[in-house]
């Protein structure tokens, strides 16, 4: 390494690129000057403020392979979870920086030449012209987000965060040893999510037509007595006929015919106070009126509060006039108020017998009439209903047989890949093969009826066997490298993250990797974070990560590294 990094002497930093040498343009020391690739930039912009050690950094990100590094627990890993979090992984208030209210993560991406993203926030009404997605998570936990300026659920931010970044965590090769896993990994190389979604909403009609057939089969007594009770409780509550709305009306008119005598009572005194009594309201604005008018002429200010008593006494006359025929009208009608209390009884003990609120009887009438209408009509739809069931089964297993034969062609592949992937892995001789069979169930799920599972032959002459049983932990490293590897170059997804994928390996196959990562860099825009010099070495831009202690406080800095600052970088690692 240190005759390495003496042939890395600035100007020609170029050299320090081992790269393939199919077309990259920086492979040679001459173009040193320009070595990233010409691809489209997704992830352009970050900006991140009182996250965990960060207090504020701003970052413009560019195309190719873009390495973060730095010493131990700087916090290298703190932009990808930063990036995460815009993109919808679950926050809590731990994130926020100690001694701040909140957390803020900003990314802007250029989706120019994302259809798909662009297809969705188009189906979402927000602005195409740009991707500005904001997420903001509060002291207490809760979180908040935006995408151009509209807020969005997380779920919506996570779904468009799919479309444009691809994070490979380094626990990967933990979950890869899950079948769920393994499976999804396979549907992802063989990029078929049409196919996919196809079965999940096929077996869907079969399991929704499945159920009714069971609902519609159960024991003919048990129906029989059903269906009875149905009736009965369906004839009671029609016999009721409580319509929408009616029990407010009832209680407003039994409230008013229970408390008639309090009414009129009240309406009477209002009117001999108001207007008929000797000094009423009436009489006395009125004289107050004439006596005003009487000097008014000595001073035209009076004019204004002679109007408003006057008005005031057209007011009073006729409020007094509208309690007299409000008097007039009022209804003592006992035998009313008795119906009424019947009606209310009546319906307070329907709802007491089914349990629920009085207002929701007309909806239970509507709840039990349809089932009851089902039960009834079962016997005739009972024959149909076995043939669609069957139908509905038929074009499930055939879509279960097209994805399994589509799985099995990209097996073939994926198997080729990653075989050939680990003898350049350090791990000559050894073999993978992504293994599909039916699962044994005999009917299909929403996934297909595959059993999915990873087999590899670590050393030459051992058999394949399934990957948690054979495989060290450095070797599974290994082999998740190179999945991931392969089946980023099948996504469509134009940015790859990579948060130490690369632990548990070394040495020249340290930079074998990062010749692949520099390879994907050719047309995708990948970040990677490592602790390997030779996967550093390799990128199109260096990063690092540094940790600054004051005296009462803790930040992270990052700062774009060229030439010998970044060969001082090289050699530390």
């Amino acid at each position: 390494f240190k005759h390495t990094i003496k042939s890395l002497h600035p100007p020609s930093f170029g050299e320090i690129y081992s790269l393939p040498s199919h077309g990259d343009p920086g492979r040679h020391p001459r173009h040193a000057h320009n070595p990233q690739p010409r691809i489209p930039t997704v992830l352009t912009h970050i900006q991140i403020r009182d996250f965990a050690i960060v207090d504020e950094l701003t970052l413009d990100l560019s195309t190719g392979m873009t390495a973060l590094t730095g010493e131990t627990g700087a916090g290298k890993s703190i932009l990808v979870d930063a990036l995460g979090l815009v993109l919808g992984d679950r926050a809590d208030s731990t994130t926020v920086r100690h001694g701040a209210e909140r957390a803020e993560i900003s990314a802007r991406f250029d989706i120019s030449r994302e259809t798909e993203a662009r297809a969705w926030l188009e189906s979402q009404d927000l602005d195409t012209e740009e991707c500005l997605i904001r997420r903001v998570i509060a002291r207490d936990g809760k979180s908040r987000a935006w995408i151009n300026g509209s807020a969005v659920t997380l779920q919506s931010l996570k779904s468009l965060g799919e479309m444009l970044v691809d994070i490979h965590g380094q626990h990967a090769h933990q979950s890869l040893l899950r079948r769920e896993v393994q499976r999804r990994i396979l549907d992802d190389y063989a990029d078929h999510p049409e196919r996919l979604a196809a079965m999940a909403r096929d077996h869907g009609t079969w399991q929704k037509a499945a159920r009714r057939l069971a609902e519609l089969s159960e024991d003919g007594e048990a129906r029989a007595a059903r269906r009875d009770l149905l009736r009965f409780q369906t004839d009671e509550l029609r016999a009721l006929d409580l319509a929408e709305g009616e029990l407010e009306r009832i209680e407003e008119e039994h409230g008013r015919l229970a408390h008639a005598g309090r009414l009129l009572e009240m309406a009477e005194t209002a009117y001999q106070g108001l207007y008929e009594a000797d000094g009423s309201a009436e009489s006395v604005v009125g004289r107050f009126c004439t006596d005003i008018e009487h000097l008014r002429s000595l001073d035209s200010r009076l004019a204004e509060p002679r109007e408003l008593l006057a008005a005031a006494q057209i007011q009073i006359r006729e409020a007094a006039d509208w309690l007299r025929r409000y008097a007039d009208g009022m209804d003592m009608d006992p035998a009313r108020l008795n119906f009424l209390e019947s009606r209310l009884a009546a319906v307070q003990d329907l709802a007491r017998k089914h349990r629920v609120d009085p207002t929701a009887l007309p909806h239970l009438l509507e709840t039990l009439e349809t089932e009851l209408g089902r039960l009834e009509e079962g016997g005739e739809n009972l024959e149909a209903l076995t043939r669609a069931v069957e139908q509905a089964l038929q074009t499930c297993l055939r879509q279960a047989a097209e994805l399994s034969d589509a799985r099995r062609r990209a097996a073939e592949r994926l198997s080729e890949a990653v075989t050939q992937a680990m003898q350049a892995l350090g791990m000559e001789g050894g073999r993978f093969a992504c293994s599909v069979e039916d699962d044994g169930r005999g009917q299909p799920s929403a996934h297909g009826m595959d059993r999915v599972e990873f087999l590899v032959s670590a050393n030459p002459g051992q058999p394949l066997q399934p990957l948690a049983k054979v495989a060290s932990g450095g070797e599974l490293s290994r082999i998740s490298l190179a999945i991931q590897m392969i089946a980023a170059h099948a996504l469509p997804i134009a940015t790859l993250v990579f948060d130490e994928v690369d632990t548990g390996i070394g040495g020249g196959v340290a930079e074998v990797v990062g010749r692949q990562l520099r390879s994907l860099g050719g047309h995708r825009q990948v970040l990677c974070v490592t602790h390997l010099p030779q996967v550093a070495a390799q990128a199109h831009r260096h990063l690092q990560v540094k940790k600054h202690k004051g005296k009462d406080h803790t930040t992270t800095r990052i700062r774009s590294l060229a030439d010998e600052h970044r060969v001082r970088e090289l050699a530390r690692m």
